[in-house]
């Protein structure tokens, strides 16, 4: 049973930690959707983050995309109104907004896993 994240908390930690804790919430953003969503072509949050920093930030405009098709897919597959968001995320990470990113993901995300924690309590114990 997957934990909802603070929003706030996650901010506040990355600024406190001048941007450092942003990797690790990049990491654990990006495989709650990859399993969330059943993605199989998604690279864990670990090679993405290291393949964002290789590229010069180039490989995040396609994680931004990726993601926003994840997290669509992802509520689209439990009946939630489904939000792709890809386009939105691209031109945020343009424009250096990448943290109002997190922001939408992580809403997103905490939606998507109340959804299905609330699914697995109420499913029959056998």
């Amino acid at each position: 049973m997957k934990e909802e994240k603070n929003i706030v908390l996650n901010i506040v930690l990355t600024v406190i930690t001048c941007g450092i804790y942003g990797l690790v919430w990049f990491v654990q953003m990006t495989d709650d959707a990859k399993e969330l969503s059943n993605d199989t072509e998604m690279v864990s949050g670990g090679l993405a983050v290291l393949l964002t920093i290789i590229t010069c930030g180039l490989y995040g405009f396609y994680w931004c995309y990726k993601m926003g098709k994840m997290i669509a897919s992802a509520q689209s597959s439990l009946g939630l109104n489904a939000n792709d968001n890809s386009i939105l995320y691209i031109v945020f990470q343009a424009i250096g907004l990448g943290i109002v990113n997190y922001c939408i993901m992580q809403s997103d995300l905490n939606e998507i896993i109340r959804v299905k924690n609330n699914g697995m309590q109420q499913a029959p114990q056998a």
